[in-house]
């Protein structure tokens, strides 16, 4: 019964309350993999543009303070995908063989769908490989993409699988460019129809390839790393450009919810630009943990406004929830009369840890009730409540505390000056982390080799820091 009403969750949850089809918003949620924190335009990039990417910026909403709920990329992806810490179901690192999202959680698709809308993926899964993890198997009604972590997963010489829905079909000559084409087709099918896509470029991600008549543009650039970067970064923006396009030509722009965010940060080397901030992917610094985060819904949300609260791609589904009318408060349920008390447990169990940015993104209010957002990965953690963060980033470093407001790249440690911050900081994480279970499965490149790098990087990082006091 507990495994049934799991099931039946989004029903319960959307059909007494949903708005009709003529309401529905369409939402669009475009994620980038590996992406700096400073690798487009509005974000202070000088090498390489990026309009379609600052378009969304300037007709909508810019968020300084935008993270995401994992510094790798399928926790990450498994936060957007249900609105709720990832911790919640032991999802903590990348998976491997038959592991996957947990077939318990309800994913953003379910819900959607459970709305009346049409669910579509395009691009990267990387929430399992078995067939009852595959994004058909969990909401989707169309899927054309890869499974795996990017399009290097596969021994050397061999290209990774791609799917049309459950059909095996030819690896296209560009990864970037087919998933923007294939999105665009997915909006011409269902433009008289509200429709949900979730757009997981494999870009930015290792490796590093674009059609050769973009790496030309760039050939002024001397790193060879950073050439290449920098003309995937222009294919992916172009590629979303011809989706904004796409949109503006069906007169959908307007009736369309713009989500575009990173997984997680950009890995910490030369070629990736993070701007300020300390450390990148693998890590709970900043520089793992920040990303670009960018919301538009012409019409809708005030166009040009650059907001320093903190948000976080929990925040995505229940955002468009919300904009679609969809209630998804527990009153209603847990007063259910012909529900059990495990019943109405199991529901509680699943509710979203994100919450509804309408009112922000609106202008209706500049708070969000939201008491501190949190991290888990392997050894590190780490909490932000206000402009306070405390984090551990290695196995063998003490709880440092910084204040965001003034340091945003993580200089200054303050934990001894601030013995009562980092204890109210400290139980906070406790008990939060006291509602999450265990990870079900390791990351052998956090517990070993990734874990030396990490601490090797944050003592290097230690001495360029003092170098500069």
């Amino acid at each position: 019964m507990k495994r049934f009403i799991t099931l039946l969750l989004p029903c319960l949850l959307s059909l007494p309350w949903s708005a009709s089809a003529a309401e529905k918003p369409n939402i669009l949620v475009i994620v980038a993999d590996d992406m700096g924190y400073a690798d487009c335009g509005v974000q202070g990039c000088k090498d390489v543009a990026t309009p379609s990417i600052d378009s969304l910026a300037r007709n909508g909403v810019r968020f300084t303070n935008g993270y995401v709920s994992g510094c790798v990329c399928s926790p990450s992806r498994a936060g957007i995908i249900t609105g709720r810490y990832q911790q919640r179901c032991g999802h903590d690192a990348n998976p491997k063989g038959q592991f996957g999202l947990d077939l318990k959680e309800t994913t953003m698709a379910q819900r959607m769908k459970a709305a009346g809308y049409v669910a579509g993926i395009t691009g990267k899964w990387h929430l399992g490989e078995e067939k009852e993890q595959m994004p058909l198997s969990r909401g989707f009604d169309e899927f054309y993409g890869i499974l795996p972590h990017g399009i290097a997963a596969e021994k050397k010489g061999s290209g990774v699988q791609v799917y049309r829905g459950w059909d095996k079909v030819e690896t296209p000559s560009d990864h970037t460019v087919k998933f923007g084409e294939e999105a665009g087709a997915f909006i011409e099918r269902h433009k008289s129809e509200p429709w949900f896509l979730y757009l997981p470029f494999t870009a930015v991600h290792a490796p590093h390839v674009a059609p050769e008549s973009y790496v030309q543009k760039f050939a002024h650039i001397e790193d060879k790393g950073r050439r290449q970067l920098c003309a995937m970064i222009s294919v992916m923006d172009d590629r979303i450009g011809a989706v904004l396009a796409k949109l503006r030509e069906l007169k959908l722009e307007e009736r369309t919810l713009i989500f575009f965010i990173s997984d997680n940060g950009g890995p910490q080397s030369r070629t990736v630009h993070n701007g300020p901030l300390r450390g990148g992917k693998w890590t709970v610094w900043e520089g793992g943990i920040r990303v670009p985060f960018m919301v538009q819904w012409k019409g809708h949300v005030a166009p040009g406004r650059v907001l320093d609260t903190p948000v976080i791609a929990l925040d995505i589904l229940p955002t468009a929830l919300a904009a679609a009318k969809v209630d998804v408060s527990l009153r209603e349920t847990n007063s259910a009369t012909n529900l059990s008390r495990s019943e109405r447990t199991t529901l509680a169990e699943t509710a979203l840890d994100g919450v509804n940015l309408l009112p922000l993104l609106e202008g209706k209010t500049d708070k969000l009730a939201r008491e501190a957002l949190f991290w888990r990965f392997g050894v590190q953690f780490a909490v932000r409540q206000g402009d306070w963060k405390l984090v551990k980033a290695s196995r063998d470093m003490q709880p440092a505390l910084f204040n965001l407001a003034t340091d945003i790249g993580e200089k200054s440690d303050l934990a001894a000056q601030q013995p009562d911050k980092v204890k109210q900081l400290a139980a906070l994480w406790e008990s939060w982390n006291a509602r999450n279970i265990p990870p079900r499965w390791e990351d052998q490149r956090w517990n070993g080799l990734e874990e030396k790098a990490a601490n090797k990087r944050a003592k290097k990082q230690g001495r360029r820091n003092s170098a500069t006091k």
